[in-house]
């Protein structure tokens, strides 16, 4: 996408108007002036790590998918669960690809959300999530995707919210024991609608097992993602890519769209964030993969 970088606009005109007023300057001096005002973009803290989230992949085997994605240039993967997936020969496509299973996204937090008024719905909400949790730690993976609430016309957001940090409070012990976090993602679900309430709903715990996984396409109908993550923090556990434009929404390549990439890339580096960077966008073969990869290393200038 052709894109003027304002900040690069800004610097090459004023460049141009020194230069005007130093008629007597040395070439050597002015390329120098010209590479010190241009400075290169700040390192990451450490070299963020690629992964793909296979929400697609409920049933196996796993291997040959894991092989594509490695090929592709993928370091991790994120599973869905509860899945049906083969327990030992995900693990042994683990091994033989050295994929990292970084974590794993919850799979029934739509239908059985645990803010609904339905202690049924609820109760099989937390089941889930308990097999979620279990899962993660036989993967070797470290958090857990939740989706804490669903505001709609039965549920309200004051009964949202404090129905859904109730139910994970009963949560945070199992997560303990595990060695594994939750990891609470805002998305289209009418719920943590801003920075400041994403920040002061996860502080409410009080407890180093909860934290966010921050979706940058999510918010970007409502808000600029580099502020969510300034505001969030080391809260910030993990993070999902993937485009957004108001015409077609998520349908857009990565760097096609309208997110700040480079305003994302700095909040991140600003905030000290230093994990996983997943991308959830769609699958496809080996060459679609490798551009999805090629485009996570040029929107975020990643290793």
């Amino acid at each position: 996408m052709d894109r003027i970088d304002r900040r690069t606009f800004v610097t090459a005109a004023g460049g141009l108007l020194a230069g005007a007023g130093l008629a007597g300057a040395s070439p050597a001096k002015e390329a120098g002036q010209a590479q010190a005002a241009q400075p290169p973009p700040a390192a990451a803290p450490a070299r963020w790590k690629r992964a793909y989230m296979l929400g697609h992949v409920t049933k196996g085997p796993v291997l040959p998918t894991f092989q594509l994605l490695k090929e592709a240039g993928f370091e991790g993967v994120e599973l869905i669960s509860p899945n049906q997936l083969d327990m030992k020969e995900v693990l042994a496509a683990k091994e033989k690809t050295g994929l990292v299973i970084h974590g794993v996204s919850g799979g029934r937090h739509w239908q059985e959300p645990l803010s609904d008024p339905d202690a049924l719905v609820v109760e099989r909400g937390l089941l889930a999530i308990k097999q979620e949790i279990a899962d993660c730690k036989a993967y070797g993976g470290t958090t857990v995707l939740v989706v804490p609430a669903v505001v709609n016309k039965k549920v309200s957001y004051r009964e949202a919210y404090a129905r859904s940090q109730e139910q994970i409070r009963k949560l945070i012990p199992v997560a303990e024991a595990a060695g594994v976090k939750l990891a609470i993602e805002e998305v289209w679900n009418k719920f943590l609608l801003s920075p400041p309430e994403f920040a002061r709903y996860i502080d409410e715990f009080d407890s180093p097992v909860v934290g966010a996984y921050f979706d940058v396409g999510n918010v970007v109908e409502y808000g600029f993602p580099e502020e969510w993550i300034r505001e969030l923090g080391k809260r910030i556990l993990k993070i999902h890519v993937k485009e957004y434009g108001k015409s077609k929404r998520f349908d857009y390549r990565l760097g096609e769209g309208e997110i700040d990439w480079p305003a994302v890339r700095k909040a991140l580096v600003d905030v000290g964030y230093d994990g996983w960077i997943t991308a959830e966008v769609g699958f496809g073969d080996l060459a679609a993969m490798k551009d999805v990869v090629r485009r996570m290393n040029e929107v975020l200038q990643m290793a």
